[in-house]
Order: C-alpha cells, then sequence, then structure tokens
C-alpha cells in the first residue's frame, strides 16, 4: 500500500468516525444505523469492512476515537502553566457544563448518551466505555492532588473517592437535565461541586 493510499484510507476512516460520533451524540447507537453513518460520510456502504471488521468493532472505533480526544483536551487543561490545579479542574467541570447545556441540555457526551443503552447489549462496547470513564475519573484524581499539592484545594475526601463521586454526579446531572430539557439539575451540579472543593 503506498503513502498515499494509507493515508486516504486512514482520512476516511476518521471521516467516518467523526461522522458517526456526530449522529450517535444526537440519535443513539441503535437509532443510528450503519448506511445512514456511510452516507452521511460519503463512503460507499461496501466498504464497512474494508474498515470496521464488525459492528462491535465499529462501535469501539467510534468510542476509543471519543475518548482519545476527550482525554486529551482533560491533558491540555491539566498541563495549562501558572494555573492552580483548582482552576484547572474548575475549568473541566464548566466546559462539562457548557457542553450538556446545548441543544435544548441534550449535549454531546457518549457516556450519557450510551451508557445504559449499551453496556448490556455488548460487552466489547461496555468495557470501551469503562475504559474511557476510568481514564476520565483518574484524571480527575489527579487534578485534585496537584490541588492538594499547590495547595489551592484542601480535602476532607480520599481525591481517588471523591473523584468518582464528581463523575457519577455529574453524568446524573446530565441524564437529568436531558429528561426534564432543563439546566437546572447541571447547575446544581456546579454549584455543589464548588462547595465541595472550597473554589
Amino acid at each position: 500500500m503506498t503513502t498515499r493510499t494509507a493515508r486516504t484510507k486512514a482520512g476516511t476512516r476518521q471521516r467516518v468516525l467523526d461522522v458517526a460520533e456526530d449522529l450517535i451524540a444526537r440519535k443513539g447507537w441503535s437509532a443510528a444505523g450503519v448506511n445512514e453513518v456511510l452516507t452521511a460520510a460519503g463512503v460507499p456502504t461496501g466498504s464497512f469492512y474494508h474498515h470496521f471488521g464488525s459492528k462491535d468493532a465499529f462501535g469501539r472505533a467510534v468510542l476509543e476515537n471519543y475518548f482519545s480526544a476527550y482525554l486529551a483536551t482533560m491533558d491540555e487543561i491539566a498541563a495549562t502553566p501558572g494555573t492552580p490545579a483548582a482552576q484547572r479542574l474548575m475549568r473541566f467541570w464548566q466546559q462539562f457544563h457548557d457542553k450538556q447545556t446545548i441543544d435544548d441540555c441534550q449535549g454531546r457526551c457518549l457516556v450519557v448518551k450510551l451508557a445504559a443503552e449499551v453496556s448490556d447489549l455488548s460487552e466489547t462496547l461496555r468495557a470501551t466505555l469503562d475504559e474511557g470513564t476510568t481514564g476520565i475519573i483518574a484524571r480527575v484524581e489527579q487534578m485534585l492532588r496537584a490541588g492538594e499539592v499547590d495547595g489551592s484545594l484542601q480535602l476532607d475526601d480520599d481525591p481517588a473517592q471523591l473523584a468518582t463521586w464528581l463523575y457519577g454526579s455529574w453524568l446524573g446531572a446530565s441524564l437529568l437535565a436531558k429528561t426534564s430539557r432543563d439546566r437546572r439539575a447541571l447547575d446544581t451540579a456546579m454549584t455543589t461541586t464548588r462547595r465541595l472543593l472550597g473554589v
């Protein structure tokens, strides 16, 4: 395979993943059919198995692509120079809040959209979601610990437990916001997070 062919193949695959992420975030796993994704991406339907071995492999690739970008953004926030860790952590929660309140509180978080839908349908997708959310929680924990070190946070709770609780609370608030089409649950999550962290 020539370098140009490899780049074209990689570009086509990435286009499919990007289109799929958007459609799945809006419609869910079951409703966003493979044919619809390929049509929207401008890729021939027959080439699906050329890029992905199965629908589960496709779903895993979509989630891995999503988490790769998500975790890279978290790493970028965490590495902001000259900023106390507490401010970096609150920047993350503010971005979470802002993304979940768009489109009448329908958000774009694939964890919120897919966790309940696919965890009982596909072990592959459940495990990929678990791996991704574990990475998110680990990064929240790292920022909490960094805040203890730089003095911007004084925590009463174990950072690992607090990170898990905070992320779970924000996911729950996102679900409530989706069902009510009202941002109050997310606003409450922000207020509670600030109170718990003392920022």
